[in-house]
């Protein structure tokens, strides 16, 4: 069921108010970065409304008319259980949706086809992927790959692990799903979710995988699937058919991905968000906490953070101004807006 702005308007009197140029103590807001790539970071971003107590907020994405799409997985004490909670761009609550994905709600693909937005779930739990419109109407469902080969169920019964994390969508409309969770590999399907291949193999060498947690068609040049191998602390670049093409560093454990102007945006899991630039070379390292506590800081109480540090980035998104929203991996969800100065 969607909640709209208007039934929720009076829901609003006692939501936080966005955070703009303070905290809450009235210190302003720390600056990061430098240069051209400055920013004012203004954690707890957003009017939540009382119904909704983020859980882990694994993603955010910036929908065509610049509305801000915050995915969690809904805390415990949360009265609503929709796991998709949209704003506007300056924060204010327009509605929520997507009660069936809670527990498991965790990658998050926005992309415009014929003139309207589409949506790509990965639910980690029901081990699904879901393109659906912006209403909430799906299109099709992706479930177990067992017409792919090394996930045909063996003569015991038995399956092999499946939990997928994120998609890519290819320019002919090819989907690509990591399986971040379960097996570590990469299936890939056409624009009707009709299974194709299966690519790389598990493991540490060329054109194998270790936690393929995001991954995106990276048209940077000629389009090519760049895959965040976190359990291998790396990028990997392969061809769309699944060839090895490089590998590249300045990460720890990259997350995700988004490309705006040539600058590569990866939320990192060891309390940093990261710039490439086209050469994928360091840009700059953003709220970067290198005291090694931010993994025992992720089950915390929010008062508990540092200002200006991150704890487990997840998700990160640019919007059309050059603003970076930034989703972590904290048991109460947290989002920050880095305003592009």
């Amino acid at each position: 069921m969607l909640s709209t702005r208007r039934t929720i308007l009076g829901a609003l009197a006692g939501a936080p108010a966005i955070l703009r140029g303070q905290s809450k103590s009235g210190s302003k807001n720390p600056i990061l970065g430098s240069g051209k790539y400055t920013y004012e970071c203004i954690h707890d971003w957003g009017e939540v409304p009382k119904n909704i107590v983020y859980g882990n907020t694994h993603s955010v994405v910036e929908d065509s008319n610049g509305f801000i799409w915050v995915q969690h997985t809904v805390h415990k004490s949360s009265p609503s259980d929709d796991t998709l909670v949209i704003f506007d761009p300056k924060g204010r609550f327009v509605r929520s949706m997507g009660p069936e994905f809670k527990g498991g709600a965790h990658g998050l693909h926005i992309r415009k086809e014929g003139g309207e937005d589409f949506l790509y779930i990965s639910d980690t739990a029901k081990a699904i992927v879901v393109k659906m419109n912006t209403k909430g109407e799906k299109v099709w469902e992706i479930g177990y790959p067992e017409m792919a080969e090394p996930y045909k169920i063996g003569a015991d019964g038995k399956k092999r692990k499946y939990s997928p994390t994120n998609v890519a969508i290819a320019p002919n409309g090819d989907v690509y799903v990591a399986d971040g969770y379960g097996s570590h590999y990469v299936n890939q399907y056409d624009k009707n979710a009709k299974y194709i291949r299966t690519i790389s193999t598990p493991g540490k060498e060329k054109g194998q995988l270790n936690n393929p947690h995001g991954i995106i068609v990276d048209e940077r040049g000629k389009p090519t699937l760049l895959i965040a191998d976190r359990g291998n602390n790396r990028l990997q670049f392969m061809t769309l058919e699944g060839q090895h093409l490089s590998f590249a560093g300045n990460v720890k454990k990259p997350c995700h991905f988004q490309e705006q102007k040539g600058v590569l945006l990866i939320p990192d899991l060891d309390a940093r968000v990261t710039l490439l630039d086209k050469s994928n070379g360091l840009i700059e390292h953003l709220g970067e906490d290198t005291d090694g506590g931010h993994y025992e800081l992720r089950k915390q109480a929010r008062d508990q953070f540092k200002p200006g540090k991150f704890v487990c980035p997840h998700g990160a998104c640019f919007d059309h101004h050059g603003n970076i929203f930034v989703s972590e991996w904290v048991e109460v969800g947290r989002v920050t807006k880095l305003r592009k100065v």
